[in-house]
């Protein structure tokens, strides 16, 4: 039998539907009968669709600053290149390979173009946020004499692009993940290779 709580099971199926039929098409008594429950009982723990939603991306945004990091949660700073790219391509791992973080991003590329705030959503997350960390890791490494004094946003901006679109290759194309990673660790280390202090 399955332990894992009501709530989780709803959000778990929610997120599921949403990923692969889009919010709009997804009504309350789906979410439920995918949850093995019957519609009614939904409205014990939500008030409707829109508060799924909205549990939704408060547990995604939870889940990834944990595992990836965030601008005020960087997690572990780098005290060399390597590090930086050890620790960099843990996080793309994470993020290619996590269940919940593959569908959350399915979600937000198919809701993007209906809804302004999935829109925004969309861009806080895929830019924004890794942005913001690599921000604050460049500025740290930076302060400690690793990385050549620069602008640290264009240099996070000039980190995070080619990354993202490997990675949107990859939600298309599954089968190029060990190619998109290898093409990944080759860009960390060419840009490891021009921006270190000399």
């Amino acid at each position: 039998m399955d332990k894992t709580p009501t709530k989780d099971r709803i959000l778990d199926s929610a997120l599921t539907l949403f990923s692969e039929k889009g919010y709009d098409g997804v009504g309350v008594d789906l979410i439920a009968e995918n949850a093995g429950l019957k519609g009614p009982s939904i409205y014990k723990h939500f008030r409707g669709k829109e508060d799924i939603l909205d549990a939704l991306i408060e547990k995604a945004e939870s889940y990834y600053e944990a595992n990836f990091g965030s601008q005020a949660h960087p997690g572990e700073m780098p005290s060399s290149m390597d590090e930086l790219i050890t620790l960099s391509l843990k996080r793309i791992e994470f993020t290619l390979s996590d269940p919940m973080i593959k569908k959350v991003r399915r979600m937000l590329t198919l809701e993007q173009f209906r809804s302004k705030r999935i829109a925004a959503l969309t861009t806080k997350y895929s830019i924004d946020s890794v942005q913001g960390l690599y921000q604050r890791i460049f500025r740290n490494m930076m302060d400690n004499g690793i990385l050549r004094e620069t602008d640290p946003e264009l240099l996070a901006m000039s980190f995070a692009s080619p990354v993202s679109l490997l990675i949107r290759m990859c939600d298309r194309e599954p089968e190029r993940k060990r190619e998109a990673m290898e093409r990944i660790e080759e860009y960390f280390r060419f840009f490891a290779e021009n921006n270190k202090k000399i």
